[in-house]
């Protein structure tokens, strides 16, 4: 039952880029209103499970979504420069980068097949890139990879900050409702950098950014925030392979984002380097590299 609610998370997230396209504003505004939208869900959910986290935890989580906001931001960025579905696949290389970033942060050495699936993976994001062929889809391809790099990145340390904030295993509600009012907050101080910021409520792009914060961010967090620290490594970065998997099928069927054939062996590349990882045990971790040290 754990993992039909986790990929059921998944699925429900795959369709985050595709949100994002169809509401076209600035990947600011999309990300503040993607957190926005959700708090008032996130919260009448935390009402109903119990909430026993220390002060400590509360931050880690409310931190964890400062994190979050970066990535959300890069990962919109990325959309507008490469499309949904190939914004997804970069962006999902955080299954690699975990790993790593737990070496340099936590002291957790990653195993040897790590440093062999990276360099791969970066070959293919590389090829996603279009190498300057005209026919690569996106209006700056180049440009969009190291975008969606850099929040594969930034959302690699969320992931490392969230788990920590609930190495007990409780109800999701209340740390997901943290982190996004931490996210939430973090754009809206961000939002002067950013010339397109619009407060102003417009229809049909709000309704897709309520949805956005409806479904991928409340309902698909919660099922994955309760399967994810419930299932083995292994299960785990299986699981999250489907995300950017279903995305590119989504932009296929719904956005018609046209990719070169360059591109589609990108594609091909990371998910190989990607799954590598995953059955190889690349970016398994012990339960006690997720948790922040005792002070």
């Amino acid at each position: 039952m754990t993992r039909l609610i986790g990929l059921a998370g998944t699925i429900v997230i795959s369709f985050s880029a595709i949100f994002v396209r169809l509401a076209d504003v600035s990947p600011q505004t999309a990300a503040f209103y993607r957190t926005t939208y959700a708090l008032p869900v996130l919260f009448v959910a935390s009402r109903f499970m119990s909430d026993d986290r220390t002060r400590r935890e509360r931050l880690l989580a409310f931190g964890a979504g400062v994190v979050f906001a970066a990535d959300l931001t890069l990962f919109h960025t990325s959309i507008e420069y490469i499309g949904a579905g190939l914004a997804t696949v970069v962006a999902n290389s955080q299954v690699l980068w975990v790993g790593l970033l737990a070496w340099a942060l936590l002291r957790e050495r990653p195993r040897p097949i790590a440093f062999a699936v990276v360099p791969v993976a970066l070959v293919g994001i590389t090829l996603i890139g279009g190498l300057g062929r005209a026919d690569a889809y996106g209006s700056d391809p180049v440009l969009g990879v190291v975008f969606a790099l850099l929040g594969g990145v930034s959302y690699s340390v969320f992931i490392l900050v969230f788990r920590a904030s609930n190495r007990r295993m409780g109800p999701p509600a209340g740390p997901l409702f943290d982190t996004t009012a931490g996210a939430a907050l973090a754009l809206l101080v961000a939002a002067p950098l950013d010339a397109d910021f619009a407060f102003a409520f417009s229809w049909p792009s709000h309704g897709w950014l309520i949805a956005l914060g409806i479904v991928p961010q409340s309902l698909g967090w919660l099922l994955i925030s309760t399967a994810l620290p419930r299932l083995p490594a292994l299960d785990t970065s299986v699981m999250l392979l489907l995300q950017p998997a279903a995305t590119v099928l989504w932009a296929q069927l719904f956005l018609t984002e046209p990719l070169a054939a360059v591109q589609w062996i990108g594609v091909g590349i990371v998910f190989i380097a990607i799954l590598g990882a995953a059955l190889a045990g690349a970016v398994g971790m012990r339960r006690a590299a997720l948790e922040a040290p005792e002070p």
